[in-house]
């Protein structure tokens, strides 16, 4: 098992390598690959696995076809003043540095994904489809076959040797759940050694390492939608495609849009109903259509789910288990956490929520968790389908 053990300060050898401990924890002789965005947390994985004494290669995703109409200004993600940082920062840390041409991989399983999910009524994670896709399939697949050992990164989480998945310490930047569909195999393969230290922390190292991405702002919102209007990007793919908004309740048409695609479940702004609701309420989207081509709206409570449907899931936590399992589930990013029954079943899962959840859409991610002292422990995931 590759890993920094806990999250940062030490190493695992691969089986059958000839690494040695250097007698302070460090294993030295592990080549591994190490993916950088341009950002602080990248820069400071890099190092750190420099420093734990493995033979460190740095690597920027060129993700875009055009970087220039990618998202800017600080951004620690995909864009050329992003490849800039990265290789900066590499000869800061005297590794050698490559830039890996991935756009047209990243067009096809990230974007036109994101896309073709809006269209058939689901709300995708492209970070997480980033993370299953590229960084952790398709990069590490390139990696492995260029005789490295492992691929580290700059996520918020902790892999021990156990192979388990934990959440970071730093639960405000904990990135396990866009982690949690990655399988046995990748995590065997990989190294997050920031897993221990908060963002304070890391900033501060990246500081004292004379690292110029120290005080560069986190990524936000998605990184190919260059203007943040995520509904604007949909339109110029899929067209206008106006249909009815119904009442859930009445089934009465309360207005009209130019497009499904432009409307998640949960969401309550720009709804450009015809009238208020009856009571005077808010009216929340509670469910997206494509067959009808329909938005049905409806009341706060109507969003409330007490079970959750999934497809493709993915088991990490320990053999799959034969009888249904009582854990914590999260069903979005950065969202609260929910006791649960969960049952996998052939190719789905199943949760029963033992308190209601609002706001549950179809096309995000439902990761389970078994709370732990050490570290909430990540058991599996699935893609919520209803």
């Amino acid at each position: 098992m590759l890993g920094f053990g806990g999250g940062g300060r030490g190493g695992y050898a691969r089986p059958g390598t000839t690494a040695v401990p250097d007698g302070v924890g460090k294993v030295v002789g592990v080549r591994v690959l190490a993916a950088m965005s341009g950002g602080v947390d990248s820069a400071v994985a890099a190092a750190r696995a420099a420093e734990a004494g493995h033979d460190v290669t740095g690597v920027h995703l060129a993700l875009a076809r055009n970087p220039q109409t990618y998202r800017t200004g600080a951004r620690g993600c995909c864009t050329l003043e992003d490849s800039r940082d990265a290789r900066r920062a590499a000869d800061v840390l005297g590794i050698p540095f490559y830039v890996w041409d991935m756009a047209e991989r990243f067009q096809a399983d990230v974007v036109d994904d994101f896309v073709a999910e809006y269209a058939a009524g689901r709300t995708p994670n492209p970070c997480l489809r980033c993370n299953e896709k590229i960084k952790f399939a398709a990069v590490l697949d390139r990696a492995v076959a260029l005789g490295f050992d492992a691929v580290v990164t700059g996520h918020h989480a902790r892999l021990g040797a156990d192979g388990l998945l934990r959440r970071s310490v730093d639960l405000a930047k904990d990135q396990s759940y866009v982690l949690g569909v990655l399988t046995r195999e990748q995590l065997s393969r990989s190294m997050f050694p920031l897993g221990d230290s908060t963002k304070t922390q890391v900033r501060a190292e990246a500081t004292r390492r004379g690292l110029a991405v120290a005080d560069k702002p986190d990524s936000h919102d998605i990184c190919f939608v260059a203007d943040g209007d995520t509904r604007g990007f949909l339109a110029q793919r899929l067209g206008a495609a106006p249909g009815d908004v119904v009442d859930g309740d009445t089934g009465e048409v309360v207005g009209r849009h130019t497009g499904a695609y432009a409307y998640t479940v949960g969401q309550r702004r720009g709804l450009h109903l015809d009238r208020p609701a009856p009571d005077g309420r808010p009216r929340y989207v509670l469910s997206i259509t494509p067959k009808t081509n329909t938005v049905t709206v409806g009341p706060a409570e109507a969003l409330a789910v007490s079970q959750v449907q999934a497809r493709r899931p993915v088991w990490i936590g320990g053999p799959r288990p034969a009888d249904p399992v009582e854990c914590e589930v999260q069903l979005r990013a950065h969202g609260d956490v929910v006791p649960a029954t969960v049952a996998v079943t052939g190719d789905g899962l199943r949760a029963e929520l033992h308190q209601p959840v609002r706001g549950v859409a179809a096309g995000q991610a439902i990761v389970a968790y078994r709370p732990d002292p050490a570290g909430d422990i990540v058991l599996g995931s699935a893609t919520i389908a209803a």
